[in-house]
């Protein structure tokens, strides 16, 4: 698989595609919808799209395609080739979310949580086929949240399509596998050939598998936290792992808003706030305590407390 789009800038998603199959744009279509790293702390998310006709749904049950988490590396990589040799009726396409697009939106003041970054891709995916001539009749989906409030969501979204929303779509309906597939080679490849954009030296690859509660992904992430700086973009910072290590092993900062007094809050956290390193208004008549430099007294330059 082609990841070279998404490598040149990680920081940012990304969406892959494969050819539209011709009978796609003129027989009914079926879609299923996956993803791959929703809840490991490296790495990207992918969302995923499969799609054939109708008439083809045994064809693409005959490539023996399965849920991609039953299946082993090795065989992930073997039915992706076999999917992307069937292009004559097979079409997918990608939408990898970037470590770094997935914290800054969950962090931002509008909160925008995961399961609605997930909603948003997916049904970016559906509009992608549709606007690319893709004739869908039928769309499977893998839940996120309550399966009849997605569906519900989906039906309004795309009118005249049925939609079906299940828990465990992937190992139900073949065309969900297919794409849980494509989206899980697609982030094995994106963490394996991961490019760090800062300079970390020879970077240890040995992540385990990204999970939290994996001893070896909580000792890379201990490794290469900055005490300043924190994590590169590989990690999901806006996780409460990350969130934990730095809140314990990095320098602590306070930044100022308009919902708290700077110094105010500074004080409370015990920290120095940066408005401290300005110097206030003194009253009028106030004798400074360091002699003003003679460019400022040749000049006849004076202090002004207002503009």
């Amino acid at each position: 698989m082609d990841l070279s789009a998404f490598e040149a800038d990680n920081s940012v998603s990304c969406r892959l595609t494969s050819p539209v199959p011709d009978a796609c744009r003129t027989e009914d279509c079926c879609l299923g919808i996956d993803e791959a790293g929703r809840g490991p702390v490296l790495g990207p998310m992918v969302y995923g799209i499969c799609f054939c006709p109708v008439s083809k749904k045994e064809e693409l049950k005959n490539l023996n395609v399965a849920d991609s988490k039953t299946l082993t590396e090795a065989e992930r990589e073997n039915l992706f080739l076999k999917l992307d040799k069937a292009k004559s009726f097979v079409g997918w396409a990608l939408q990898v979310l970037s470590p770094n697009t997935i914290s800054t939106n969950m962090l931002q003041r509008v909160k925008y949580n995961l399961n609605a970054l997930s909603h948003d891709a997916a049904i970016g995916l559906v509009q992608y086929a549709l606007d690319c001539g893709v004739q869908l009749k039928e769309v499977f989906v893998d839940t996120v949240g309550p399966a009849e409030k997605y569906e519900e969501k989906l039906s309004k979204r795309f009118p005249g399509v049925k939609v079906t929303v299940r828990p465990k779509a992937d190992s139900l309906f073949p065309v969900v596998s297919a794409a849980s597939i494509c989206a899980k080679v697609a982030r094995d490849h994106a963490v394996k050939d991961w490019t760090f954009a800062e300079d970390l030296g020879e970077v240890d690859t040995d992540y385990g598998s990204g999970y939290p509660n994996d001893p070896k992904t909580k000792s890379w992430l201990l490794k290469y936290l900055d005490p300043v700086f924190g994590y590169p973009q590989f990690v999901r910072f806006s996780w409460s792992t990350a969130q934990t290590l730095l809140d314990s092993k990095a320098f602590a900062v306070h930044w100022d808003d308009d919902e708290e007094d700077g110094e105010k809050g500074a004080a409370r956290q015990k920290n120095t706030s940066m408005l401290s390193y300005f110097s206030h208004s003194k009253p009028k008549g106030h004798s400074p305590t360091h002699k003003t430099h003679r460019f400022f007294t040749e000049r006849r330059l004076q202090n002004v407390d207002t503009f």
